[in-house]
């Protein structure tokens, strides 16, 4: 699967259950009729919602290709779509396969418009609270650190494991299937790694509560830019949207995030953001100020 032209494009966290957000979706339109799109992730909870989102953006560009958040895997009582845990993920999946969207368990699709050819490769990490709260070195201590501080992401009460015991045991085994499907990339080319999660304990360093970043990936992907040969890393969940370079590799988070963050003044554009073809004016400069760390 290629594209001839056009623009790799990205953007996360478009968050449509509020109306601003829904807005910003509804107006998302490609540059060019080769434009592919990334989603990386929290287009919304409910499954009413998801779906229109993805149909909307299915419906507009060449490909697009999506990678789940935190807030996709919610059960949230109001939503129809009742299913938790992995039964829920595989009836994402199911849908965006409807819509002709790729998902973690598509085969990669190489981009072989400007900037390419790149393998990429949307992954499905979740986190296992290794990003320890400042001063803890367990979960368990993380996370009484965090609960004593008032700081806890909803998705321990809306995030469910089934059938892992855990969240972690969940990605744990997300990690070790996806890295050894990454070896069996092609070795030549590339690649550009999309995780609704960071890959690397460094991007959370903006958070204004550091408590919150055990909710934010694992340290299990330190090294995976590096090791997959990644051009680039796209990712969101922070709703810090910034360019950064690690390694010499270029990490984007590109999240649109919540009405009262983006509304803030000199808060860095919300849209989309141009992977490749890339060209440092397309680059978003860090954020003067950390955001809050309302993750839900």
């Amino acid at each position: 699967m290629s594209a001839g032209g056009g623009s790799l494009l990205a953007i996360s966290d478009l968050h449509v259950v509020h109306a601003e957000n829904k807005k910003i979706a509804n107006c998302l339109r490609p540059t060019s009729d080769g434009d592919w799109l990334i989603v990386a992730g929290d287009v919304g909870e409910l499954s009413t919602d998801i779906e229109w989102a993805l149909t909307a953006l299915s419906n507009r560009f060449a490909k697009v290709i999506w990678a789940p958040g935190n807030h996709e895997l919610w059960t949230p009582r109001e939503d129809p779509l009742q299913l938790r845990g992995q039964a829920r993920y595989d009836r994402l999946v199911e849908l965006c396969r409807s819509l002709g969207v790729l998902t973690p368990e598509d085969p990669y699709a190489i981009w072989d418009g400007p900037g390419g050819p790149v393998t990429v490769a949307p992954l499905f990490l979740l986190y296992d609270y290794t990003f320890h709260a400042p001063g803890t070195t367990t979960k368990r201590e993380s996370l009484a650190v965090a609960y004593d501080k008032g700081i806890v992401c909803s998705d321990e009460f809306l995030l469910h494991p089934d059938p892992y015991p855990t969240r972690d045991a969940w990605c744990r085994a997300r990690v070790a299937e996806t890295e050894q499907r990454l070896k069996t990339c092609d070795p030549e080319l590339p690649t550009v790694l999309v995780n609704h999660f960071p890959l690397i304990r460094q991007n959370t360093s903006l958070l204004y509560h550091q408590e919150f970043a055990q909710w934010c990936g694992t340290v299990r992907t330190a090294d995976w830019h590096r090791r997959f040969r990644a051009q680039s890393v796209v990712y969101g969940h922070l709703h810090i949207p910034r360019t950064t370079w690690h390694d010499g590799v270029r990490f984007e988070e590109v999240s649109v995030g919540y009405p009262r963050e983006w509304r803030r003044p000199n808060h860095p554009r919300t849209g989309l953001r141009r992977i490749l073809p890339y060209t440092p004016s397309d680059a978003t400069a860090s954020p003067g100020r950390p955001a809050e760390a309302e993750r839900g």
